[in-house]
C-alpha cells in the first residue's frame, strides 16, 4: 500500500509538471529552455536530499560513460515530451507517452531478436489502433508535430529503458536519476544561447516549481520500486491521464474530445496486457520507465 500510495503521489506530481509546462510554454518560454531548467533545478536538490541523509557516496560510479550515453538519449525523449506538452491538450499527451510499452515489445522482437507471443502482439497492434483513433485520419487531426513528439517520446524512453535496466545491475537508482539531471543539464545548456529570453517572477516561478515537481516525482517514483514490484506499482501511472484529464477541463476548459475517450482505453488496456503478460514472463520491461525521462 506504502507503494501505490507513493506512486499515486509521483503520478499526480507528473502531470502538475506538464500542466506547468504547458502553462510556461504559453508565455513564450521555449521548450529547450524547460527542458534545461527542468534539469538543472534537480541538481542541486537531490544533492541536498543526499547529503542530509550521509549518502552521497551512492552518487559513486564507474559506469560515467553509460551515464552520459543514458543522459544523451533520455535528454531527448525529455524534449519530445515537454514539446508534445506544448503542443497537444494534455490528455492527448499524457495519453502518447503510455506507447512506450508498445515500442519496448517492438524493440524487444525486432532488435533483440527476442521470442513474443500473440498476447503482446496483440495488445502491440491493439495499442497502436488506439493512437491511430485519436490522431483523427480524415477529421480534424492533432497537430501532426505535437503528436511525432508523442510517440517519438513514446519510442525513445523504450530505448532508454533497456539502458536503465543494464546501469540498474550496478548503479543505485538515485545514482541513475541524478546523473541523468547532471549530463542532461550540461546538455541542455548547449541549446540556451539560441533560445533563451528575459523573464518575469512569474516565468522564473513556473520553471523552477516545473524542476521541484518533476524532481519530486523521479524520487518518489524510485521510492516507489523499493516497497512493492514493479507489476504492481506501474499501473497507478495511468492514474496521470485522471490529472491531466482535470488540469485541462479545470484550466483551458477542455476536456478530451470523441476520439481520445475511444482511443485512451485502447492503448491503456495495451499497456496493462503487456505488464500482466511481462509479469508472468518474470522480465518486466516496465511502463513506468518512460516516467523516468521527465
Amino acid at each position: 500500500m506504502l507503494a501505490i500510495c507513493l506512486r499515486l503521489c509521483a503520478m499526480a506530481l507528473l502531470a502538475t509538471m506538464f500542466m506547468l509546462v504547458k502553462t510556461v510554454g504559453e508565455y513564450g518560454v521555449a521548450s529547450t529552455e524547460v527542458m534545461f531548467w527542468r534539469q538543472a533545478v534537480s541538481v542541486p536538490l537531490i544533492l541536498v536530499w543526499l547529503a542530509s541523509r550521509g549518502d552521497l557516496g551512492l552518487l559513486r560510479t564507474k559506469r560515467m560513460a553509460s551515464h552520459a550515453q543514458r543522459a544523451a538519449l533520455g535528454t531527448a525523449a525529455l524534449y519530445c515530451n515537454v514539446t508534445a506538452a506544448m503542443l497537444l491538450p494534455l490528455s492527448e499527451a499524457t495519453t502518447l507517452g503510455f506507447t512506450t510499452p508498445l515500442f519496448a515489445v517492438l524493440i524487444t522482437a525486432l532488435v533483440f531478436r527476442s521470442t513474443v507471443g500473440p498476447w503482446r502482439w496483440t495488445a502491440v497492434v491493439l495499442g497502436f489502433v488506439g493512437v491511430l483513433i485519436i490522431s483523427q485520419p480524415g477529421h480534424e487531426p492533432v497537430p501532426p508535430l505535437g503528436l511525432a513528439a508523442g510517440l517519438g517520446a513514446g519510442l525513445l524512453v523504450a530505448l532508454v529503458s533497456f539502458q536503465i535496466r543494464d546501469l540498474a545491475r550496478t548503479e543505485a537508482p538515485i545514482s541513475c536519476v541524478f546523473w541523468f539531471a547532471f549530463y542532461g543539464a550540461l546538455i541542455a545548456s548547449l541549446l540556451l544561447p539560441t533560445s533563451i529570453t528575459p523573464h518575469g517572477a512569474a516565468e522564473w516561478a513556473l520553471l523552477i516549481a516545473i524542476g521541484v515537481c518533476g524532481t519530486l516525482a523521479q524520487l518518489l517514483i524510485t521510492t516507489s520500486l523499493r516497497f512493492g514490484q514493479v507489476a504492481t506499482v506501474v499501473v497507478m501511472d495511468y492514474t496521470a491521464l485522471v490529472w491531466s484529464t482535470l488540469y485541462g477541463w479545470l484550466i483551458w476548459d477542455r476536456l478530451p474530445p470523441a476520439a481520445t475517450w475511444l482511443g485512451a482505453p485502447a492503448i491503456v488496456a495495451a499497456g496493462l496486457v503487456i505488464t500482466w503478460r511481462e509479469h508472468r514472463l518474470s522480465r518486466a520491461i516496465s511502463p513506468g520507465s518512460a516516467l523516468e525521462e521527465v
